[in-house]
């Protein structure tokens, strides 16, 4: 049974996957020469790939570039109010809305800029926010 057992374990967990495994690592060597990631430690690696999981928000507010706003526009001020209030998920989902991601880049938010845009609508009142996250482009109105 010993024999069994053991056989059985590294069949599941050994020769059933090494050629998915395999593909998986050709492909990702493509992307990512060998040469290039093995300089990162493998938490770092990970941080490069997936994005930072904590954050400080404050920054995000710092680095925000306004399209037709002034910080000091009371639309403005009232978005900050309710996105400090929010709770962590919250934020990350935001995050998620505006970027695609829940994660902050590698580089961190002392290097994320997004822009909040006045998408001047004629009865803003019937529009929601929406967001082009390719260019990190928030349209709120007003």
């Amino acid at each position: 049974r010993k024999e069994f057992v053991d056989l059985y374990v590294n069949y599941v967990f050994n020769e059933s996957v090494k050629k998915p495994f395999e593909d998986f690592r050709r492909g990702f060597s493509r992307g990512c020469p060998t040469k290039k990631w093995k300089m990162f430690l493998p938490g770092e690696l990970q941080t490069v790939l997936e994005g930072h999981v904590n954050c400080d928000w404050h920054w995000l507010e710092k680095n925000v570039k306004y399209i037709n706003y002034q910080k000091s526009d009371q639309t403005i001020k009232n978005f900050w109010n309710v996105f400090h209030r929010l709770p962590e998920e919250k934020k990350k989902m935001f995050l998620a809305f505006l970027s695609g991601s829940d994660r902050i880049p590698a580089t961190g938010l002392e290097y994320f800029v997004f822009y909040v845009a006045d998408p001047k609508m004629e009865d803003p009142d019937t529009y929601y926010p929406f967001t082009n996250t390719c260019s990190l482009i928030l349209s709120l109105p007003r």
